[in-house]
């Protein structure tokens, strides 16, 4: 049986997570807070025929903080790689992958980011390797693949012999 890498466990070869998706969700969740906070200062200025309530400004200050966190999920991506395979987080969740289901990992030309492939045509995306994050996204698929022939020493020769 193996252990996940933890931090208590041991170290991890490689983390990469992306960099320039982290400006731009900052900013924009930064936009989003002000624009409801203002909105919802605003509410009661003036007579428009509807009678806004203090409950509602905060509602409103509320929904932007709540759109600003859906905003910052991109930002969670990482990739971690490590003796007992890739943990691969996206938005969500975190996905461990077992070096013996590896098959490869690829940037496909025109794809948004990297990703593991896995057998029967399947992959994985790799989020945290973005095209927008450019020669740091080349230095870490160059990493990446030296750790893939570092554990999987199998792949190279495989590939390397068709």
């Amino acid at each position: 049986m193996t252990v996940p890498m933890t931090r208590e466990t041991g170290s991890w070869d490689l983390e990469v997570r992306p960099q320039r998706v982290k400006y731009v969700a900052y900013a924009a969740a930064a936009v989003i807070i002000a624009v409801h906070v203002t909105v919802g200062a605003l509410l009661k200025i003036g007579a428009t025929g509807v009678i806004f309530q203090t409950a509602d400004q905060v509602s409103m200050a509320l929904l932007g903080i709540i759109l600003a966190g859906a905003v910052l999920l991109p930002t969670r991506s990482r990739l971690r790689v490590g003796p007992a395979g890739i943990v691969v987080r996206n938005v969500l969740s975190d996905k461990t992958i077992a070096w013996s289901d590896i098959v490869g990992v690829s940037f496909p030309l025109g794809a948004r980011w990297a990703r593991v492939d896995l057998p029967d045509d399947e992959y994985v995306p790799i989020m945290a390797i973005q095209t927008v994050d450019k020669a740091r996204a080349v230095d870490a698929m160059d990493r990446l693949r030296e750790l893939v022939a570092k554990y999987r020493p199998d792949l190279s020769s495989a590939s390397k012999t068709s």
